[in-house]
């Protein structure tokens, strides 16, 4: 009996301690963690009071239902993960909300659009893309972004803001436009059928040279670029200042001297982190050679994200651009320690970051996998009858009749809404 008691004594401290770990790295101090855990002040808890009621949630984000207040800024992670598909863990995308209204898309990875989807926000809201380079993990879900925002409800074009290349066939403007010429088809039939206008992409190119160059300022809003080292020349990182507040998505780079200059005083750093050289040879099949090329050479590594973040000492680092798992995260995070002690997300897919005067909140996102897309302020415009229809006789020929059926079915859905 002593032994049972002693065990599940144990089993309570050790799900306390652990419990304070994790809320700790979210920003909280170990001591609030782990009162909430079982003792003292429960104030951090959620509590019903009323059996009939509902529970306030401090742990999680839930889309749709929570106002930004004017003076915060929410940052939500919709792809942390590499170029290899994972269903868990999507390609680089952060999507930046300001108390203003104003919402921003930094990078678009492949596979990132699952979870942008789940945000509920209107497509006619999430109009501003900046590029940081045209690696596919960082533009891969531009199509995904582009068609499913025109047949969700989006009334305007897509704004893209990305470097140019070293040359003309390595920038962003060559990127979309061949994107386009791509999609050809894909567009036509869209403008005939619906409207050309949220087909459109304003593509807006700047110098990847810039250094701590403004290529975006409205309502209040700056966001300035500083070059980055990864691959070649092109690749940029983003500081957006609004507020007095200042977030810095670094894309993909090595550590670099515009980035310790220009990235001081920031409320939220957000910086690579690439898997240790043993991680990268041991799950993701790498040779010794290219795991080093990885780690010192066009990305960050561990050591080097701890010595960027103290020396910074932003308010709130995050970690991302890695597998983040059982097998990885801890040896990343051990790395990181032994040289950063500050604040510290270890990023995975749906974590959000409110941030605030008094602080920044580290939750995750409670999403519908089943989302719909959510209506805008704007009706959607008509088809654009400019374009020729592009359907041939040859096509229209091989329709077969089936108005007996439909006719009956429909008549009253026509005559509801004045079809005809």
């Amino acid at each position: 009996m002593r032994n049972k008691i002693l065990f599940a004594g144990c089993m309570i401290l050790a799900v306390g301690v652990a419990i304070g770990y994790y809320v700790s790295e979210s920003g909280l101090n170990l001591v609030d963690s782990v009162q909430a855990a079982g003792g003292g002040d429960t104030s951090g808890r959620a509590m019903m009071a009323d059996p009939n009621g509902t529970v306030t949630d401090p742990f999680h984000y839930h889309p749709g239902t929570e106002p930004l207040g004017k003076d915060e800024i929410r940052v939500i992670a919709c792809g942390t993960g590499m170029p290899a598909a994972r269903r868990g863990q999507a390609a680089s995308c952060f999507v930046v909300e300001l108390g203003n209204g104003d919402k921003f898309l930094f990078d678009i990875g492949t596979g990132s659009m699952r979870n942008v989807m789940g945000l509920s926000i209107p497509a006619d809201y999430l109009t501003k893309v900046f590029l940081s380079h045209l690696h596919t993990d960082h533009w891969g879900d531009l199509d995904a972004l582009w068609a499913g925002g025109w047949t969700g409800g989006r009334t305007t074009p897509l704004n893209v803001w990305g470097p140019a290349g070293s040359r003309e066939d390595m920038g962003t403007k060559y990127a979309v436009e061949n994107f386009l010429r791509a999609n050809n088809w894909d567009y036509v039939t869209r403008a005939v059928k619906i409207s050309s206008v949220p087909g459109s992409i304003i593509i807006h190119e700047f110098d990847y040279k810039g250094i701590n160059e403004v290529v975006y300022e409205e309502n209040g809003v700056v966001i300035r670029t500083i070059p980055a080292v990864h691959a070649g020349d092109g690749p940029v990182s983003f500081i957006l200042e609004w507020n007095d507040y200042k977030v810095v998505y670094a894309g993909d780079t090595a550590p670099n001297k515009w980035f310790m200059e220009y990235c001081q005083d920031v409320d939220l750093l957000i910086n690579e982190c690439m898997l240790t050289p043993e991680q990268l040879m041991r799950f993701y099949g790498q040779p010794p050679q290219r795991a080093m090329m990885m780690q010192q050479d066009i990305h960050t590594s561990a050591q080097a994200f701890g010595k960027i973040a103290s020396v910074l000492e932003p308010r709130h680092a995050v970690a991302y651009h890695f597998f983040n798992e059982e097998g990885t995260r801890y040896e990343i995070y051990e790395a990181i320690r032994t040289t950063y002690d500050g604040p510290l997300s270890m990023a995975d897919d749906n974590m959000v970051w409110n941030i605030s005067r008094d602080g920044v909140t580290e939750r995750m996102v409670v999403s519908n996998d089943d989302a719909w897309d959510t209506a805008g302020p704007t009706p959607p415009p008509g088809p654009d009858h400019k374009f020729p229809h592009q359907e041939s006789q040859f096509i229209l020929d091989g329709r077969w009749d089936v108005s007996d059926v439909e006719d009956p079915a429909f008549a009253d859905f026509k005559e509801k809404h004045g079809l005809k």
